[in-house]
């Protein structure tokens, strides 16, 4: 299984929202997908349309060991697609995770005892932070995905999450890679995000996505009714930027799969 974590520290920058659109752009071509939701917000379960009564166990059982991946994972909407929802009680893990063992590889250890054979990946979503729940994240993914906002400080922060990467390849988890960085809520009459889609490009090269994603009240408006863009309204910008950036994240696996074969 490859285990993909969709993370950022800085918040409304479309993180949720690229984790359900890609997750159900990967099941609609056949992929069987685990999406866990590690926020407390558990904005990724709402989107989803898993009810509050429904998350009878969560992220947070898994996390302490109350839980297995597989006895908390709950069937949503889009077919191939399940979920491990998040609910509050995530809010103080980040306090209790301090005094447990193996603090930091919760997660990893978690997906590890789960049957090969059960899901093709895995998508984590983090809380808009560099905390406890986020390094869970990083040190259980193989690739590492980056929403970044197409906004002037769209930059800021990004340092930080890119050294905090580097301390946990170094540390704990040698495999971690960055999968790409995609540029969300662009927004082509405004000047300003065609220079930041530059800058980005510019420091960082080819990890940067080709695909866009635009801003798109329908993005917005989707997870409201419990749906993911793609099934809310398959043929707006939104959704087809995310339908493309599934290509372009299957091509990059596609070839690091080639570069370790050979």
């Amino acid at each position: 299984m490859i285990r993909i974590t969709v993370a950022n520290q800085k918040g409304g920058v479309g993180k949720t929202t690229t984790a359900i659109n890609l997750a159900t752009a990967l099941a609609a071509i056949g992929w069987r997908v685990l999406l866990v939701d590690l926020d407390p917000q558990g904005n990724a379960s709402t989107g989803l349309g898993v009810t509050r009564d429904q998350r009878l166990r969560s992220s947070y059982d898994v996390l302490i060991g109350e839980a297995t991946v597989v006895e908390t994972v709950v069937a949503t909407r889009v077919p191939r697609l399940d979920l491990v929802p998040a609910t509050v009680d995530l809010s103080g893990a980040e306090i209790e995770l301090v005094d447990l063992s193996h603090r930091t590889e919760r997660l990893s250890r978690a997906l590890a005892e789960v049957p090969d054979d059960r899901w093709d990946v895995c998508l984590v979503d983090c809380p808009p932070s560099l905390g406890l729940l986020t390094l869970n994240a990083l040190v259980a993914a193989q690739q590492l995905l980056v929403p970044l906002q197409s906004e002037f400080f769209a930059l800021e922060g990004l340092s930080q999450l890119l050294q905090t990467v580097e301390r946990v390849r170094q540390g704990i988890n040698p495999s971690l890679e960055i999968l790409g960085v995609v540029l969300t809520m662009f927004d082509r009459r405004n000047n300003l995000s065609q220079q930041v889609a530059e800058d980005v490009r510019a420091c960082l090269g080819p990890v940067v996505f080709h695909t866009v994603v635009p801003r798109n009240v329908r993005l917005s408006e989707a997870p409201s009714h419990g749906l993911p863009a793609l099934i809310y309204d398959l043929k707006c910008p939104g959704s087809e930027a995310y339908v493309r950036l599934a290509r372009e994240v299957m091509g990059r696996l596609a070839r690091l799969k080639e570069a370790e074969a050979a």
